[in-house]
């Protein structure tokens, strides 16, 4: 970062816009590819407001990948929030992986966000800061998607046969695995959520004890 802080409110907004446009052009060719000057176009700026904001284009790309992890990560703990405030966890057992589909549907990405993501990945594997972050924000939304499982064993709405961490990874890697799949298909935002569904019901089937009733 070239100052120590941003103080501006037009400065802070030129800085949002040059992220957003970023985030559209990583997703569409890739860090490698991307210029600063596709980037400075997207955002409609020049290269000195670009310079003027980031030493680099990796400096930029390491703040949106941190964005990125926390705007996940919020998502879900908001989601979990409005589900215990509206008594989500206290319904019977017929909505109770309904409630965790809710959770992880609440952060579904649409095409650009699953590139982005996908983007963001593969340069966590290669750079051991970006790698250590990546894996701090999957540990979280892991942790967020445990806490709501837990809770509905524990109101007795399902019973799981996995610990509710294990169930958790095994869900998030279904849904990230069908979510670039779908990609890769061409599928449009509802058909991903469809495909999604379809795939982490697939897996309710492993994980979820079947109702004595």
């Amino acid at each position: 970062m070239t100052d120590a802080a941003v103080t501006s409110p037009r400065r802070e907004a030129t800085r949002q816009k040059l992220l957003d446009a970023a985030a559209l052009v990583f997703a569409e060719v890739g860090l490698d590819a991307a210029s600063v000057e596709a980037i400075c176009e997207r955002a409609g700026f020049t290269r000195g407001a670009f310079y003027s904001n980031f030493e680099t284009k990796d400096e930029l790309f390491l703040e949106l990948a941190g964005n990125v992890a926390r705007e996940r990560v919020e998502a879900v703990r908001t989601r979990v929030v409005d589900l215990e405030r509206d008594g989500a966890f206290a319904g019977g057992p017929a909505n109770a992986f309904e409630i965790v589909q809710g959770v992880l549907d609440i952060s579904a990405d649409d095409r650009l966000g699953v590139l982005l993501m996908s983007e963001i990945r593969i340069h966590a594997l290669r750079t051991p800061s970006l790698a250590s972050a990546y894996l701090a924000q999957e540990d979280e939304m892991l942790q967020s998607v445990a806490h709501i499982i837990d809770d509905i064993a524990r109101a007795n709405v399902m019973t799981f046969r996995l610990a509710a961490v294990d169930a958790a990874r095994l869900m998030l890697t279904v849904w990230e695995g069908a979510s670039v799949r779908a990609v890769m298909a061409g599928l449009d935002y509802e058909q991903m959520c469809l495909r999604t569904n379809e795939e982490l019901a697939r897996v309710a089937q492993l994980i979820i004890v079947p109702s004595a009733g």
